[in-house]
């Protein structure tokens, strides 16, 4: 068989595991693909998410159906002795070396794309909001500090008295401003599900806006390796209806008078860490 009818089997054979490869992408895996749809924010990254391992199947397609054809067809046996020497083909090198600057520059044209499109009005640098780091904030919004230390997450209030809570919840259809810091070493704060992850710096308020489209529940986690205990600073978080916020806010401040008008950023630990961690 000659070489040409050799490469036209094996580009058929990529293009139909390609296609099929993209579709299953988009229909099957797209729906479970990180972080999800709660708010707008975490919706765009779950779009870029999807387009590039629709780009990269291809790719990954390609070398791994060339590299097994070669195994099965060209696989030379004991009795076949050495083979032929076999010098390096030009076109076939210009061609691979077009197509990688092609794919580099679409993904970089692509991300550029949705770095400056996305700044949606929203504060913020953790939820993808764009090259803006600081915007206007939404007429509105609630403003959520979260307090990490070694080795909990605390969230202050400041509209509704500055109370602190080891729970959080926001509203669904209003913009939610997150204020980050740290009172001690470097943390993360991640909220996974609404496309929020923002370092913990002390001395800093690093800032992430989102809005939630439903309601529902989402997962809190640092990600940033803390110390011993970073694997307990995990929590559940909720986007509550508008009637069910009021109702749990009113419930918080009730359980937390005695944190009621503190400083902006809380010196002390607050609970202690070793009733968080155990």
């Amino acid at each position: 068989m000659e070489s040409r009818d050799h490469a036209r089997r094996i580009i058929a054979l990529w293009v139909a595991l390609s296609v099929i490869g993209v579709l299953a992408i988009i229909f099957l895996l797209e729906p479970h693909m990180p972080p999800g749809n709660v708010t707008q924010q975490a919706a765009d990254q779950t779009r870029t998410n999807t387009i590039i391992a629709a780009v990269m199947t291809p790719i990954a397609i390609g070398v791994l159906t060339f590299f097994i054809y070669a195994i099965v067809v060209f696989r030379a046996r004991p009795e076949d002795g050495d083979g032929p020497h076999v010098k390096g083909n030009e076109r076939v090198q210009r061609l691979w070396v077009l197509a990688t600057l092609v794919i580099v520059m679409v993904l970089a044209i692509f991300g550029t794309t949705e770095l400056l499109g996305t700044d949606q009005g929203i504060a913020g640098v953790g939820g993808g909001q764009g090259p803006t780091p600081i915007a206007a904030t939404p007429s509105g919004a609630l403003d959520v500090q979260v307090i990490s230390q070694q080795w909990a997450f605390t969230y202050r209030f400041p509209q509704y008295g500055n109370f602190e809570t080891t729970e959080l919840a926001i509203p669904v259809g209003r913009p939610v401003m997150f204020h980050v810091t740290s009172l001690d070493v470097v943390h993360s704060f991640w909220a996974y599900q609404l496309g929020v992850k923002v370092d913990a710096v002390n001395g800093a308020d690093n800032v992430a806006g989102v809005t939630a489209d439903h309601t529902g529940t989402f997962d809190i986690r640092c990600s940033e390796l803390c110390g011993l205990w970073h694997g307990e600073m995990s929590s559940k978080g909720q986007v509550l209806s508008q009637a069910d916020f009021a109702t749990w806010i009113t419930q918080q401040r009730a359980g937390s008078a005695g944190v009621r008008g503190l400083p902006v950023q809380n010196p002390t630990y607050f609970p202690g860490p070793v009733k968080r961690a155990g």
